[in-house]
């Protein structure tokens, strides 16, 4: 195991986890690859017979660095009646396991997310749980995401909206 790398894309998933829930949207898209693909695709109930429960024909997000920045920049408008109030929002990442990638200036991680996201005083609470796959590149020295899969475990997500970033 390469410690160091571990570490490197550890800290680097803590610390995109604290600017998602600060609400630091501009900063988080510093952390992202201009190739970045971004895909949370649906998962379906089935016997286990049937394949793989999880259908990347058709996905919550499938997103590239340029509709990720159209998103975030819509965030900052006035008229962001999403965003205004700001959710109250954690991510919870763990289960973070790192390995090296094709090249010397790739890796791979992989971990589990736990996204909680409350607003105003309403009382339900959202709550989004899943597995990433993440690819990262290093580009200038430091480390950039370049692709992230999520695979949600509930197969009818139960939030208000999808104005989130996992």
């Amino acid at each position: 195991m390469n410690y160091e790398l571990q570490l490197d894309i550890t800290r680097f998933l803590y610390c995109e986890a604290q600017l998602l829930d600060h609400h630091q949207y501009l900063e988080w898209l510093d952390l992202l690859s201009k190739d970045l693909r971004y895909r949370v695709p649906v998962r379906v109930t089935r016997e286990r017979k049937e394949g793989s429960d999880v259908v990347y024909e058709m996905t919550y997000f499938d997103e590239t660095y340029a509709s990720l920045e159209r998103r975030v920049r819509r965030l900052y408008v006035k008229s962001a009646w999403v965003a205004d109030p700001p959710p109250r929002q954690h991510h919870l990442v763990t289960n973070i396991l790192v390995e090296p990638g094709d090249t010397p200036d790739t890796c791979r991680a992989s971990s589990v997310v736990l996204v909680l996201r409350s607003r105003g005083s309403v009382e339900e609470l959202d709550r989004i749980v899943g597995e990433r796959e993440d690819t990262f590149r290093r580009e200038e020295g430091q480390w950039k995401l370049l692709s992230r899969d999520v695979r949600v475990d509930e197969a009818v997500l139960h939030a208000i909206n999808l104005s989130m970033f996992l």
